[in-house]
């Protein structure tokens, strides 16, 4: 890793006070987890640093490229170490009646990694169909249909949504 210069140092700290809040909702919505999204994001700028020389004019590329690519290796190196058990907790369901944003975060979870990302990049995001497919590193066949895929599934999991707010969304 060389060494950037000062102006490169503040370029890059520039970057990430102006749009850390951006990626973590992004990290968020990918992950589901707060504390996840903390680590993703900052295994994004650690990516993003030794090649900020290279990546300084346009990084918010660059930056979702890794917040997608890395949630989807966190999600394939994770799932082998999960264990499945014969028998539930004890603990009582939640109670509270869920919020319309916890009723969709509860629903993004559901949607494979490869579905939750395309959705999130192209409708949280608002990146288009050819900037979603440069972030993930697939087809613009493979977003569309990843992106109709997930909203169908979104409209099972979530049948309470008014259809208008799930056909908004919808390219």
């Amino acid at each position: 890793m060389s060494r950037l210069d000062s102006s490169s140092r503040d370029s890059f700290e520039e970057f990430v006070a102006a749009r850390r809040q951006a990626l973590l909702r992004t990290a968020y919505l990918l992950t589901g987890d707060h504390g996840h999204a903390e680590d993703l994001v900052q295994t994004a700028m650690v990516k993003a640093w030794p090649r900020w020389s290279r990546i300084a004019d346009r990084p918010e590329p660059y930056v979702r490229t890794v917040l997608a690519r890395e949630v989807t290796n966190r999600w394939r190196s994770r799932r082998w170490r999960e264990v499945s058990t014969g028998t539930l907790p004890d603990t009582a369901a939640e109670t509270r009646d869920p919020t319309d944003r916890e009723v969709l975060r509860r629903a993004l979870l559901e949607l494979s990694p490869r579905q939750r990302a395309v959705v999130v990049l192209r409708y949280f995001d608002d990146l288009t169909e050819q900037q979603t497919a440069e972030v993930l590193g697939i087809g613009l066949g493979t977003v569309k249909s990843h992106g109709r895929d997930a909203l169908a599934r979104l409209r099972v999991l979530v049948p309470e949504a008014a259809p208008e707010a799930v056909d908004t969304v919808a390219p």
